[in-house]
């Protein structure tokens, strides 16, 4: 299935040894440096982190292969809760790729792998690809879909700026 919101991301679900998998793509009018530091400094991720309404008070991170991070967030109503993993790839301003999970998750959660790969696409815009997965039902990769298309509408709107500046 492939869609196209009002944003221009291409979105598609693939189904790959009876997984669950999120994947987007989104052209972003800044360059590769740009993107990439917005993508990892703890200061610039805390800015666009999180769907609508959602707060990132606090992010730890050890950018290096094998390094962990930890991203606090807080929901307009409700506890403040953990998102953690582990860099499996730090190739700047190029690839970036990290387990994700929840501290105390869903019965329904388990942990997924996300690859983050920035390709120049001609003068100083960016072709962002994301995959995440694989999940273990459809709805919590529904709720992905929902929570990254919101975040990464805000980090258009960041990066649109720092390039512009």
């Amino acid at each position: 299935m492939v869609n196209l919101d009002a944003f221009g991301w291409r979105r598609f679900v693939v189904t790959h040894d009876g997984g669950l998998r999120l994947h987007m793509q989104r052209v972003l009018r800044a360059p590769r440096p740009v993107v990439f530091r917005a993508l990892t400094e703890p200061q610039e991720l805390a800015k666009w982190w999180g769907p609508d309404g959602f707060t990132t008070p606090s992010v730890e991170s050890d950018l290096r292969p094998g390094g962990g991070y930890r991203i606090a967030m807080q929901p307009p109503e409700g506890d403040l809760f953990y998102l953690v993993g582990e860099f499996h790839e730090v190739d700047p301003p190029g690839r970036l790729s990290y387990t994700f999970r929840w501290e105390d998750p869903d019965p329904e959660d388990r942990e997924t792998v996300v690859t983050l790969s920035l390709r120049d696409a001609g003068g100083t815009s960016t072709e962002l690809v994301f995959t995440q997965g694989d999940f273990a039902t459809e709805r919590r990769r529904a709720l992905h879909e929902e929570g990254w298309t919101q975040s990464f509408d805000k980090l258009e709107q960041l990066v649109s700026l720092a390039a512009s500046a």
